[in-house]
């Protein structure tokens, strides 16, 4: 296995990945995609991942990179968002965390954006107080830019490679975690039709960032 022991990427894959808000009448809901099933413990190289990818985890290489620390804010000029940046992990149920409305999560078992491999970042979409984080994200286009502010004042910028949506039945892994030490970024939220039965979107929203311009 490349750079990631098993039980890790097993843990990644078992988890409930993507973050939206379920309208619903009296309170909003947070959903996360269903768990990905039978994925293979290895990730292989993609060519159709329009930025490369990385399994996520920050096990040195044979050339450490500078380290990279927290970071505590995102921004993207071309859809408004500046948003505060929280770490997000795995609950009891291996269900991704989600943020709180009105912030950004980015997943601390993998890179921190800025390090080797996928960073992700999820957010929710909406709420029934209207808007949040990632609203317009289907709005990124190719060289719009991310940029993501860290604890000691440093800046990490990415540029945007390609925007998908993909039903969360059909999350794509193999896009989101490949292998590779490009220094990569992902921002995930929900979209598509809204499934008023089961209170849920029915889609994610995936936009594929790499580092510099």
């Amino acid at each position: 296995m490349s750079r990631l022991a098993a039980g890790a990427l097993s843990a990644l894959l078992g988890a409930l990945i993507g973050v939206g808000v379920l309208v619903v009448l009296e309170r909003p809901v947070a959903e996360v995609i269903a768990p990905v099933a039978a994925v293979a413990t290895e990730v292989a190289s993609t060519p159709a991942d329009p930025g490369g990818g990385d399994a996520p985890t920050r096990a040195p290489t044979s050339e450490t990179p500078e380290p990279v620390t927290e970071p505590v804010r995102v921004v993207i000029p071309a859809i408004d968002v500046d948003a505060d940046l929280v770490p997000v992990g795995l609950n009891p149920d291996r269900s991704m965390e989600v943020p709180d409305f009105g912030e950004a999560g980015w997943y601390e078992p993998g890179p921190r954006p800025g390090e080797p491999g996928p960073a992700v970042i999820a957010a929710h979409v909406d709420s029934v107080a209207g808007p949040d984080v990632f609203f317009r994200l289907t709005d990124l286009e190719p060289g719009d830019e991310i940029a993501v502010e860290h604890a000691d004042g440093a800046r990490s910028t990415f540029t945007v490679r390609d925007t998908e949506q993909q039903h969360k039945d059909d999350l794509p892994v193999e896009r989101i975690w490949n292998d590779t030490d490009a220094t990569l970024l992902r921002l995930i939220t929900c979209g598509g039709e809204f499934d008023a039965q089961r209170r849920s979107y029915e889609s994610n929203v995936i936009v594929y960032a790499v580092a510099g311009g």
